[in-house]
């Protein structure tokens, strides 16, 4: 098995673990911060928007199974990526849309991603994604680990995390594991 990384910011991470989850392929997700000055942030420090870190998901995945650019496309169904700064309620530049590309391939497929979105007119607004190389990862606490699969019935996780799974199980179908 060949697997690679992607590394994803699309709103809070509990909402994006929960989505990418359920997908073939995807190996690990693992929730975590990058994209800022201070060296092994805290999620209390990230949450006061004075890292300049944003809240992400790094996405082990295998290869063979699936692709970067699928990755990408449910990235972009997932969230609001022509809002700056935020998604939903929660406000501030850790909640910023943002792929954090580790190679010049992922660069590009997001960048022809990009162009393709934009001109396709999906939304009222042009897409406002942040494409920076990824710095350094740093791990979430591991009280973020599996928190929706651990939380499903907390009102965070039934109001914001469960219509983006819903969302993710309605367009992707032929995507998901078999349980």
């Amino acid at each position: 098995m060949t697997t690679e990384l992607a590394t994803l910011a699309g709103g809070c991470f509990w909402c994006l673990e929960a989505a990418f989850q359920q997908l073939k392929g995807v190996v690990k997700v693992k929730s975590g911060y990058t994209g800022g000055s201070v060296k092994h942030p805290s999620y209390k420090d990230v949450c006061n928007g004075m890292t300049g870190h944003a809240e992400v998901v790094q996405i082990e995945y295998d290869t063979a199974q699936i692709e970067y650019a699928d990755l990408l496309g449910v990235f972009f169904t997932i969230h609001d990526p022509t809002t700056l700064n935020r998604q939903g309620a929660d406000s501030g530049t850790q909640y910023r849309s943002a792929i954090f590309y580790q190679t010049e391939a992922q660069k590009k497929a997001a960048e022809t991603a990009i162009i393709e979105l934009n001109a396709a007119n999906l939304w009222d607004s042009p897409i406002v994604t942040q494409l920076s190389p990824l710095a350094e990862f740093y791990p979430a606490e591991a009280s973020h680990d599996d928190y929706y699969l651990r939380n499903p019935r907390q009102p965070y996780c039934v109001g914001v995390v469960a219509p983006k799974v819903a969302k993710v199980r309605k367009h992707f179908f032929d995507m998901l594991k078999v349980s």
